[in-house]
């Protein structure tokens, strides 16, 4: 590898870490800020068109919760982060009914939920705080990014397939593409991002950052009565004791507020419709265990 290539790696990798530098001393300005900035070989609408059709895909082998009382609620739960983030394309929030505790972005903002992730929260803010950080990837664009910097050091055939436009994608079977991408893992460092801009976003809609720390907590005792429950893609994050730590230094940097929103009516009414529609074995936390005081 030549001089001037080295650098340009080197140079792909240092916005974010510019970012986890000095984002954290500005989050009144969120909404003006440039989170996304880094290398990137996708437009923002070549990314979007990816998506959708990443989307359609996703739709063919998985079921999509179409509740109409569930779907509303998460998509204006969704779209209320949408509104206090740096996000500069639409967003849409959709649940996939299964029992496994994870959530995905796909490239453009296609943001999927597992029902098992819902079920395991424990509170509005604990369910705002996983689709805070999965919008933090989205405002970050960090699967675009992702594919271009494995693009550029010439590595994995994902990025490559990617990379190689729609008509390729399709030419190459992108139902089979769609799943690896999900579980392939964002790079340590997008996922530290993404737990920052999360908290972050979580904390402008009004909800009290803490919550972020509790759904780890509750990971974590799953993953340890259950080895193996939580996903893959949980699994390749950053160890839970380590973002957990992280996390209460990104919230101390915080501005404080005088109250935060923990809990709604609405949220306990569609968490009991989830499983009344989709029983699964894994067992409710009680409703408001987890509060901070």
């Amino acid at each position: 590898m030549n001089k001037a290539s080295t650098l340009l790696i080197a140079a792909a990798f240092l916005p974010a870490l510019a970012l986890a530098g000095n984002s954290t001393k500005d989050p009144d300005d969120i909404g003006s800020r440039r989170v996304d900035k880094g290398l990137n070989f996708y437009t923002i609408s070549q990314e979007m068109a990816l998506g959708k059709q990443l989307e359609i895909e996703v739709e063919k082998q998985a079921k999509i919760v179409d509740d109409p009382v569930i779907s509303e609620y998460v998509s204006r739960l969704g779209q209320n982060l949408v509104r206090n983030s740096d996000v500069v394309f639409p967003v849409r929030f959709k649940i996939i009914e299964s029992d496994g505790i994870d959530a995905f972005t796909l490239p453009g903002g296609y943001i999927f939920i597992d029902s098992g992730l819902i079920k395991l929260t424990s509170n509005e803010a604990e369910l705002a705080a996983a689709m805070a950080h999965e919008l933090g990837h989205a405002a970050a664009r960090h699967a675009t990014r992702e594919a271009s910097r494995r693009r550029l050091m010439g590595i994995g055939t994902l990025p490559l397939l990617f990379l190689g436009g729609l008509p390729g994608l399709a030419a190459k079977g992108a139902a089979a593409a769609v799943m690896p991408m999900a579980f392939l893992g964002i790079s340590r460092e997008f996922e530290t991002e993404a737990d920052l801009l999360g908290v972050q976003y979580l904390w402008k809609a009004g909800y009290d950052p803490d919550a972020g720390i509790d759904l780890f907590e509750a990971m974590q005792s799953v993953e340890r009565r259950e080895p193996g429950r939580i996903s893959t893609l949980f699994r390749s994050h950053p160890p839970t004791s380590e973002r957990i730590a992280k996390e209460q230094k990104n919230i101390e940097k915080l501005p404080a507020r005088s109250s935060y929103v923990l809990n709604t009516s609405e949220y306990e009414e569609v968490r009991a419709r989830l499983y009344d529609l989709f029983p699964q074995s894994l067992e409710a936390p009680p409703s408001g265990s987890r509060v901070h005081d």
